[in-house]
């Protein structure tokens, strides 16, 4: 009979640094849901320590160095039959019983050559206001919430930059009129607005100075 690492894939060193690229994804996600969603990885390089990231693995009673489980296997047979690398979402039971609602999809490498899958697990055995807290703001530091301006245009971007940066300069009594404009600028440069094409153009007509003085301004603060 074959061993399980028979079927493990050779990988380059391009495969490596691909999988090791989702990593900073799987935290991503994990904090966006919060603590009730396991996020993993598995490497195709060892069936039998497939594991290389694991995030809220306690759901699962797993860690770095795990095997891959018999439905990744399937998956992976699937694959290599059909080439399908469609997100396949399906609801399964942990060890302990809880009930997982998961979804998980074939990472392709060098060559479209199948090197991992990636594969997120949400444990809905929590009482679901539980779960929901964890997914609304805590009132209690309700001031900590982050601005966001989504616009499906570049321009309406950084109107709105520019309008949050004015009436942040406005309400700083230690600004003086002079200096205004020149602490408008910085907050946009700092905010990384003049990334986008027309930033220059549209800061100097809404404040009234020329884009020689925003060329000055930004060369100041670059150096």
């Amino acid at each position: 009979m074959e061993s399980i690492s028979e079927f493990s894939t050779k990988f380059t060193p391009k495969d490596r640094d691909m999988l090791q690229a989702y990593f900073r994804l799987a935290d991503t996600i994990a904090d966006f849901i919060g603590p009730h969603c396991e996020v993993v990885i598995h490497s195709f390089e060892s069936l039998e320590k497939s594991v290389v990231k694991i995030v809220n693995g306690h759901h699962t009673g797993r860690d770095v160095g795990s095997p891959i489980t018999d439905l990744g296997l399937r998956m992976l047979s699937a694959f290599e039959k059909t080439g399908n690398v469609t997100p396949n979402s399906y609801f399964t039971e942990s060890k302990d019983g809880a009930l997982l609602k998961s979804t998980t999809c074939i990472l392709e490498g060098e060559n479209g050559r199948p090197i991992g899958m990636f594969c997120i697990n949400m444990n809905l055995s929590f009482p679901f206001p539980e779960i929901i807290k964890t997914l609304m703001p805590d009132m209690a530091h309700s001031a900590m919430s982050v601005s966001e301006n989504f616009s499906a245009s570049a321009n309406d971007v950084i109107d709105q930059a520019l309008n949050h940066a004015i009436v942040e300069v406005e309400a700083d009594a230690s600004i003086n009129l002079k200096g205004k404009n020149k602490a408008i600028t910085k907050l946009l440069f700092e905010n990384g607005i003049f990334e986008l094409k027309e930033a220059t153009a549209i800061v100097s007509e809404r404040l009234g100075i020329t884009r020689h003085a925003i060329y000055k301004y930004l060369r100041e603060f670059k150096s």
